[in-house]
């Protein structure tokens, strides 16, 4: 093998500044991206029914920075139809429907102008994944399966369960509603759950992933963050390269990630410095080493016995802030282990929930899901003395 054929078989990477969701400036960024990877008539072929996969986690407001921002999804919507691709859109949000989500997030009013229909993303129809190296049945909405293939739209965003929530991590919305929070139950241990998001993400295997990182979210992600600027769009067909790439702009080591380092090991892609091929804008001009993302590998989360006390005494826990809580009850409402982790203490609905954290997974639903940021994941004590050692 040449060297030629060696860098043929890379995984691209493509990086493309772009500093404002201008629309000419997102149009041109997109164009020259797609053009990087061989261009669009790469990833998809007149005719074909594609899905579009946006970020849309709950309904918010695209300046909270919680979801694919409209005019990433426009532009990429724009090249695959001149292509001549038919298009639909979707996502199955943890709260509320995907129209009210869409809506919420400028997404309905650009894909109804564009002709571009919500996809079936309330039915789901159980599917055996026979590759699968974890979990070999889902339940996957109606609208993924009756589509061709479908091209992801992901937000890069930090994550308190997986540490960081990008390419992989987006098909998670595949499954609908609140089958979701089923695999948290039956999947506490967060490697095991980010190998069942590998497994996921194998099965759909989108053609194409497109990251938008022009605003992206550090700290108390994936929802309760805050917006720092990246200026940058990332594209590939190698989830695993684009995620691991991202992890190293923020000075991040992938393999601390299992949605990466289970990626690599399924065969979802690779993360492997050396075997990824970056092309258009320097790396350089996007690192950024005060990103506010937890760098430690996870910890494994158990259920029993004197595992589960040291457990207690070494994973973040959920706790609620008072002063910002306003009672909503949508972390009870979302916690998806029976009996609940967090209950209203003698039915007073007026004060912020409390934790029997005896029950508390560590799934961190609540934070994830939490409308005003007063969830966060809090190190205990022990933990804290030990984080202050060396890596």
């Amino acid at each position: 093998m040449d060297l030629r054929d060696e860098e043929r078989m890379k995984a691209r990477v493509a990086l493309l500044r772009c500093d404002s969701y201008n629309e000419t400036a997102v149009d041109r960024a997109v164009e020259r991206g797609l053009e990087m990877l061989g261009g669009a008539d790469a990833f998809v072929k007149p005719g074909e029914q594609i899905l579009l996969k946006p970020n849309l986690l709950v309904p918010e407001l695209p300046k909270k920075c919680v979801t694919t921002h409209p005019s990433v999804f426009r532009a990429v919507a724009k090249v695959l139809q001149a292509n001549g691709a038919v298009l639909s859109y979707g996502d199955s949000p943890a709260v509320g429907s995907t129209l009210r989500a869409a809506r919420k997030a400028g997404i309905h009013e650009v894909a109804e102008a564009m002709g571009i229909p919500i996809a079936d993303f309330k039915t789901g129809v159980e599917i055996f994944f026979e590759a699968g190296h974890q979990n070999r049945k889902f339940v996957i909405a109606q609208g993924v399966l009756d589509s061709d293939g479908v091209v992801s739209l992901p937000k890069l965003k930090t994550h308190a369960l997986e540490r960081f929530t990008g390419c992989v991590k987006n098909q998670f919305g595949c499954v609908p509603g609140i089958l979701k929070g089923e695999y948290h139950v039956k999947l506490p241990d967060p490697n095991d759950f980010g190998k069942m998001l590998v497994d996921l993400n194998c099965f759909i295997h989108p053609r194409l992933y497109v990251m938008d990182g022009i605003t992206a979210m550090e700290g108390n992600g994936p929802r309760g963050g805050t917006p720092r600027q990246m200026n940058l769009l990332l594209f590939s067909a190698d989830p695993v390269a684009l995620d691991a790439t991202v992890c190293r702009l923020v000075n991040m080591n992938p393999e601390n990630v299992p949605t990466i380092r289970f990626g690599q090991e399924f065969g979802a892609g690779t993360y492997l410095e050396d075997a990824i091929e970056l092309v258009g804008d320097p790396f350089d001009d996007f690192l950024d080493r005060e990103f506010k993302i937890e760098r430690r590998p996870v910890a494994a989360s158990q259920s029993q016995g004197f595992v589960r006390w040291i457990n207690n005494r070494l994973v973040p826990k959920p706790v609620i802030a008072p002063e910002s809580c306003t009672c909503c009850g949508t972390c009870v409402q979302m916690c998806p282990v029976e009996p609940k982790a967090l209950h209203w203490k003698d039915g007073d609905q007026d004060s912020p929930p409390v934790y029997d954290y005896g029950d508390c997974i560590r799934c961190y639903c609540c934070q994830e899901l939490c409308p005003e940021s007063a969830i966060r994941a809090v190190k205990p004590p022990l933990r804290r003395l030990l984080d202050l050692l060396p890596l």
